[in-house]
């Protein structure tokens, strides 16, 4: 008799765009056609149904007894580092009997890169990349760590592709914003520049970014600016999105814990270290685990979060 492998499920942040939302659910969809043999299902953070929550109750009700969990999310923020571990085990709680590993991130890995770079050229339309600047735009966090790997994507975007130079922005939480992100652009000297977003699906906060860069564009009529488009549901994304659930399956978790909030005193940040890690309440969950509880239970982010997530 055959083993079932573990289902998986998507974890994705959730958004009050009913497009983007439509976005997450059809490419949890599709994850399922890619692999029949895996019971496949994807659930919000905040925002937007389903919740985590009714995700693993469906996977439950078809007979799944463990599965790998996968945050759908570029960088790991508050979202990937507390929220979702918090709402894993509050799962556990409701689910006696369940158990789970789970994934990592997705970027700044080298496929979404060359999706990256694929909508950078879709924007320039066949003209040269030697005199432009790119600004890509993060969704911007509390967490300086998360904040930090967007830097790392905007590098490792630069390298050996040819653009004058890559630059970072983020649409909120942190500096600089988008407005002051191409001020920057324009004064080292960029000619032309074009605005990435670093983005799974679209959104409300890409519609931001994109209204800002137009805004920006008219009042500096000497600057070419152009916007290029969300990385979308690429064939790379699904590929990587299963390559995170069989490195979460086979137990080869690699977080990334050398600059994290929680672990480290980082400078204006020293109150994170050790912080019990809350879960987010989701207004389509209705809280309870079975047993009368509500959204009190408290998940130390390294106790439980990332070395040892295997249940």
């Amino acid at each position: 008799m055959t083993t079932q492998p573990p289902a998986l499920l998507v974890a994705g942040h959730g958004t009050r765009d009913e497009a983007g939302a439509e976005a997450f659910r059809d490419f949890v969809r599709e994850l399922g056609r890619r692999r029949p043999d895996l019971p496949v299902a994807g659930g919000f953070i905040e925002l937007s149904p389903p919740p985590l929550g009714e995700a693993v109750a469906e996977l439950v009700e078809r007979g799944v007894r463990s599965f790998a969990a996968v945050p759908l999310m570029l960088v790991s923020a508050g979202h990937a580092k507390g929220d979702i571990p918090a709402a894993l085990a509050r799962e556990k709680e409701r689910h006696p009997g369940l158990t789970y590993t789970y994934g990592r991130p997705l970027g700044p890995h080298p496929a979404l890169l060359r999706v990256l770079e694929r909508r950078l050229d879709d924007a320039l339309a066949g003209t040269g990349r030697g005199d432009v600047t790119v600004l890509l735009v993060g969704r911007g966090s509390t967490d300086p760590d998360a904040n930090a790997e967007v830097c790392k994507a905007a590098r490792l975007l630069w390298e050996g592709r040819g653009f004058a130079a890559v630059e970072t922005a983020f649409v909120s939480l942190a500096a600089p914003d988008v407005p002051s992100g191409l001020d920057r652009c324009a004064r080292l000297g960029a000619r032309r520049i074009v605005v990435l977003p670093y983005f799974l699906f679209t959104g409300i906060l890409p519609d931001r970014v994109r209204r800002q860069t137009e805004e920006w564009a008219a009042a500096h009529p000497d600057t070419e600016v152009r916007s290029a488009e969300v990385i979308g549901p690429e064939p790379e994304l699904l590929d990587l999105v299963l390559e995170r659930y069989e490195e979460a399956v086979r137990g080869d978790l690699r977080m990334n814990c050398d600059s994290c909030v929680y672990r480290i005193a980082l400078p204006g940040f020293e109150d994170k270290v050790g912080l019990p890690q809350q879960p987010h309440f989701h207004p389509d969950d209705d809280g309870s685990d079975g047993h009368g509880h509500g959204h009190g239970h408290r998940h130390h982010h390294h106790g439980g979060h990332s070395h040892s997530h295997a249940r």
